[in-house]
C-alpha cells in the first residue's frame, strides 16, 4: 500500500465530521502563506477555487486536500498530518465558528516510505 502524504488526527477527524454534518461536502487548501495563509483552510467543496499549479497531495476523511505548487516543492518530502486545536486559527476557514482551528504537523517519510508515495494530482 501506497504511502500517504496527508493524515488526519482523531480530533481533526471529529472536527471534519462536525463540519460535514453542517456543510456537507468539504476541501482542504494549504497555501503557505504568512500569518492566517500558514494554516490549512477548510471549506465547503468548491468553495474555494483550486489554482492551476496548486496540488492535491490526497484525502482526509474523503475531502481532498490540496496545497500550492510552490508549497509542495518545499513539503513533498514530509507526511503531513492534520490536527485541530481549541481556539480560532484561520477565520477564513469553516472550523472557526466552532472555536476550533486546523493546523498541521510534519514529519520527513524514511527512505522506506519514500519509494512508494502515494501520486499527486497537478492541474497544469
Amino acid at each position: 500500500m501506497a504511502t500517504k502524504r496527508v493524515l488526519a488526527t482523531e480530533k481533526a477527524k471529529e472536527v471534519i465530521a462536525k463540519l460535514k454534518a453542517e456543510y456537507g461536502e468539504l476541501m482542504f487548501h494549504q497555501s503557505g502563506g504568512c500569518c492566517e495563509g500558514s494554516y490549512p483552510h477548510c471549506f465547503e467543496k468548491g468553495g474555494f477555487l483550486i489554482g492551476s499549479n496548486d496540488v492535491c497531495i490526497g484525502e482526509v476523511e474523503g475531502c481532498k486536500f490540496y496545497m500550492a505548487g510552490d508549497q509542495f516543492e518545499y513539503w513533498k518530502h514530509t507526511q503531513l498530518t492534520l490536527d485541530a486545536m481549541e481556539g480560532r486559527a484561520a477565520s477564513f476557514s469553516l472550523e472557526s465558528v466552532l472555536d476550533v482551528g486546523f493546523f498541521i504537523h510534519s514529519r520527513l517519510y524514511s527512505e522506506e516510505e519514500a519509494k512508494d508515495l502515494e501520486p499527486v494530482e497537478r492541474f497544469n
